[in-house]
């Protein structure tokens, strides 16, 4: 497959016309459409299904275009990392989940970008589940996770920092003026956890029993939407501290008794090369752990 013809079509995927398309490409629609059949007929598959005034993307369609993103991430990627051997420049990518441990990370990338100003920074959000996936693909260079790491799959630099996790609850809940919150005080709250696969296991630890006999209504990714639903006091979170500002707001959280704690990691597959400047971000890792 070219790559310039799946550049071809991933920008008809997001323009939704060959017009657009063709436009943004500086090509005919003539020779754009050509060479978008010859891709079908080279894979064997219908991508588009035309419209009168679009076009929709088929399941296999969606299919190489989520894919497609990724092939051509991990091309822009091995091309850099190449072609920087002697100016510490370049681009890293950091996933990870919310954590007040960022703000390391985000110490060490202030460093960095004071001494190599041509270096650049990708973040990307997400659970661990999700990260690691894209650490094991090679679309990430580093990734922010909690223990347990796989010492099999991936090296890691333990953060001088955990996370302290609880619940966020509306003020207006009876038990928002607890100092703690034990297990047997969520028996009947309507609860939301994380959807990290690990996660359940260290909440099953702390709870004493199956998580099963807990009120739980849901999971979520990302911290912040979920807090809404705390703000119509409908409901009550299992999570870490400060990631939502509570001081201006209509909710409270509740450190976990006994204390269930976090440690954090930041971890890199196992013979990934790096670029120069990711290089450098790593020997300011190991300098300062």
């Amino acid at each position: 497959m070219d790559l310039r013809v799946l550049n071809y079509f991933l920008t008809v995927a997001r323009e939704k016309t060959i017009s657009k398309a063709a436009e943004v490409l500086h090509i005919s629609q003539p020779a754009l459409s050509k060479q978008l059949k010859e891709l079908e007929e080279e894979l064997g598959v219908r991508l588009f299904t035309r419209g009168s005034r679009s076009i929709t993307l088929t399941e296999e369609g969606v299919y190489l275009a989520n894919r497609g993103k990724e092939i051509l991430q991990l091309v822009e990627t091995t091309t850099t990392n190449l072609s920087n051997h002697e100016v510490i420049s370049g681009k890293i990518i950091i996933g990870g989940g919310e954590t007040q441990a960022f703000s390391y990370i985000a110490m060490l990338i202030n460093e960095l970008q004071q001494k190599h100003p041509d270096v650049r920074i990708e973040l990307y959000s997400g659970n661990a589940d999700d990260v690691l996936e894209k650490i094991d693909k090679g679309i990430l260079d580093f990734a922010l996770v909690i223990d347990p790491v796989e010492k099999q799959k991936y090296e890691y630099i333990r953060l001088p920092l955990s996370d302290h996790w609880g619940i966020l609850i509306n003020n207006s809940h009876e038990l928002a003026k607890k100092k703690t919150i034990s297990p047997t005080d969520l028996h009947k709250l309507p609860l939301l956890i994380s959807n990290q696969s690990f996660v359940d296991n260290q909440l099953a630890e702390w709870l004493g029993e199956n998580i099963e006999h807990f009120n739980i209504i849901g999971t979520y990714n990302l911290l912040y939407n979920a807090s809404l639903l705390v703000k119509e006091g409908t409901v009550s979170i299992l999570c870490i501290d400060g990631i939502i500002n509570t001081a201006t707001t209509d909710l409270t959280f509740i450190p976990c008794s006994p204390p269930l704690t976090a440690t954090i990691n930041i971890v890199w597959k196992k013979g990934h090369v790096f670029s120069n400047a990711s290089k450098e971000f790593l020997r300011l890792l190991h300098d300062l752990a």
